[in-house]
């Protein structure tokens, strides 16, 4: 009896290949990437000022991440305590770029939004991309800080004005547009 076992073969290839590039990306993060993330983050503050911390979250091996971290500050609200003058102040946390080595190898980055403590619910983060080391560059850094910066200052500039959407057509409304018909 004969099997044909190509597909079987060719599947099996592919999965002995995976695993060496996972063996490839974990080396990869600890001889290079993870420090030129942090000093690339280290140079961008420096050189814009920005108020902000890198922490090294190294716990479990081979799920590191780094967090370029706003912070935590005064959300300049405090909530009353019923029946005294107390005030309790309510904290905002600022935000954080988290480059988050997956469980495969490959880095996530992605955005933690601020939020206020008690607040509502904080927004759910952002995930930009899923790089392979290789493919993250210093470039992609400054980017990624970039649009990081933007969508937290969204945030703190939030409002419910939502851009005018153009309308297609003559400009006028359904409505007007059926009266004349009628008349």
């Amino acid at each position: 009896m004969s099997m044909d076992l190509t597909t079987l073969k060719s599947r099996v290839n592919n999965y002995h290949e995976i695993l060496g590039n996972i063996k490839s990306f974990r080396q990869d993060w600890e001889k290079t990437l993870k420090l030129m993330i942090i000093k690339t983050l280290e140079e961008a503050i420096k050189e814009t000022k920005l108020s902000a911390d890198i922490v090294i979250k190294d716990q479990v091996e081979n799920l590191e991440a780094i967090v370029l971290d706003l912070g935590r500050t005064h959300s300049g609200m405090q909530e009353k305590v019923e029946d005294t003058d107390i005030k309790k102040t309510i904290i905002k946390t600022q935000g954080a770029l988290v480059y988050q080595q997956l469980f495969n190898g490959k880095v996530m980055v992605m955005i933690v939004y601020p939020y206020i403590d008690g607040y509502g619910e904080p927004r759910p983060p952002k995930n930009l991309e899923i790089l392979r080391p290789h493919e993250l560059r210093q470039e992609y850094i400054i980017r990624h800080m970039e649009e990081f910066l933007n969508e937290v200052t969204q945030w703190e500039d939030y409002d419910d004005d939502l851009p005018e959407k153009s309308v297609i057509g003559f400009n006028k409304p359904i409505d007007s547009q059926q009266e004349t018909l009628e008349n």
